[in-house]
């Protein structure tokens, strides 16, 4: 399968410590298989880190997510247990990595998350609520890989 990954400076080794640690899956590279999504992601990091927009291509064996070679989560679509683990890998509550999958993969939630999970966290908002209003408009996915091991089955080719 091919992958892509936005960013706005161009690199050749994946270093998962450069990651934000409170993203949607929690710390670790992350990709998608739509190169729309990708160069959208890569011209907002241009537009607020500066540089240029940059897709970096990358070429997976998909039956690494179902071979059982690396512990895998995936969400089908937006519910309670992918609200539930998006706000415990966004709260900074949480301290360390929340989870020991090698991949995950699923929807993203949109640009409203911090606001969403704060009404969720006091109170105000039930799981089911919380999934609802995290659903993006579009049909987006991104692939998380958390660990070395899953890494070092990614082949760069562009």
């Amino acid at each position: 399968m091919r992958l892509y990954h936005g960013t706005n400076v161009d690199f050749d080794k994946i270093d998962i410590s450069k990651s934000n640690p409170w993203k949607d899956f929690g710390q670790g590279f992350y990709l998608t298989d739509i190169y729309a999504q990708a160069l959208k992601m890569g011209q907002k990091k241009a537009l607020i880190f500066g540089g240029s927009s940059i897709v970096q291509e990358y070429e997976f064996d998909e039956r690494y997510l179902s071979n059982g070679f690396l512990k895998v989560l995936s969400f089908d679509k937006p519910d309670g247990n992918w609200a539930s683990f998006i706000f415990k890998n966004r709260n900074k509550k949480f301290k360390g990595k929340q989870h020991d999958f090698d991949i995950v993969y699923g929807p993203i939630a949109n640009d409203g998350v911090a606001y969403l999970l704060g009404r969720y966290d006091e109170g105000s908002l039930t799981i089911d609520e919380l999934a609802r209003m995290l659903e993006f408009k579009h049909l987006n996915r991104q692939y998380y890989f958390g660990t070395e091991k899953a890494i070092a089955l990614l082949r760069r080719v562009k």
